[in-house]
């Protein structure tokens, strides 16, 4: 793994209310301090989330920082995912993640496309170059997979059909992140490969995203912070640890960058830019 201008980015998710989109607003502020490179938006399931994903896209630009926002296919058409690539597009936004997403509830079919590797493609047909384009990539296989050899096809598919970079699932074994990145060349894929990052802030949640997404909590860090109860002073004092000795060592081998999933707070995620001394070099 080799890099020579690391990328490191946030995420953020639309607010669903007006008050939510006031506290994002204030949050948002206090992370555009640390300059990161940009800001990507979730899109929901079906397309759910598709004004608010594109109003937030747009008052991050107004504010002076880069946006890219999520855009997930299942559950979409053609003619819906072309209408959104035009208005990103009107608005000249030039980076997206594209991602297959999960079938809203209720929903049987679908839609126009069944992966990610078709989304990417059908952007491509439409839009040619103007868009730098991410997906995901799972260094714990994706938890639909049928095989990891399956899940590393897969992902190649979608580099195949023209993304530009990759943000992965969380992770805390730095080895699995490793690995993945010797399995992606031994198949030709060269592509950056941008980890990212889940700040611990309640052991509850994280093990209930853990379980939803297929991201492992190894046993000895589920162990230390089931010890913790309540005591969220604990918790995050001791992820606050975890995660900036695997932000190092991802740094030292030669990762292309660092993807926070900030779950619209900021005070974790500050910590850990300033612990790791990623101000001063993010927005370069």
């Amino acid at each position: 793994m080799i890099t020579t201008s690391p990328t490191f980015s946030l995420e953020l998710f639309p607010p669903q209310t007006p008050e939510g989109a006031e506290k994002l607003r204030a949050a948002r502020a206090q992370m555009a301090l640390l300059k990161p490179r940009f800001f990507s938006v979730t899109f929901g399931a079906g397309g759910s989330t598709r004004d608010r994903t594109l109003e937030t896209v747009l008052e991050i630009q107004n504010e002076g920082h880069r946006a890219a926002p999520h855009l997930s296919c299942i559950g979409s058409t053609r003619a819906s995912i072309r209408s959104i690539l035009e208005q990103y597009r009107a608005h000249g936004i030039r980076h997206l993640v594209a991602l297959r997403g999960d079938l809203p509830s209720g929903m049987a079919r679908p839609g126009s496309f069944r992966h990610a590797n078709e989304l990417v493609e059908f952007i491509r047909s439409e839009t040619g170059s103007w868009f730098h384009i991410e997906v995901a990539a799972y260094p714990e296989y994706h938890p639909q997979a049928k095989s990891p050899l399956d899940d590393l096809l897969a992902f190649k598919r979608k580099i195949d059909a023209g993304a530009d970079s990759a943000i992965t699932q969380y992770f805390y074994n730095f080895d699995a992140y490793s690995h993945f990145i010797d399995e992606c060349q031994a198949v030709g894929i060269n592509a950056p490969i941008v980890p990212g990052i889940m700040p611990i802030s309640s052991f509850s949640s994280l093990a209930r995203f853990s379980d939803n997404c297929g991201a492992e909590i190894p046993r000895w860090i589920r162990k230390r912070l089931e010890s913790y109860g309540d005591d969220r002073t604990s918790i995050h004092a001791f992820g606050l640890d975890v995660v900036t000795q695997l932000c190092e060592k991802l740094l030292a081998a030669g990762a292309p960058g660092l993807h926070f999933y900030t779950l619209n707070q900021v005070g974790l995620t500050r910590t850990l830019w300033q612990r790791l001394g990623l101000a001063s070099a993010a927005g370069d």
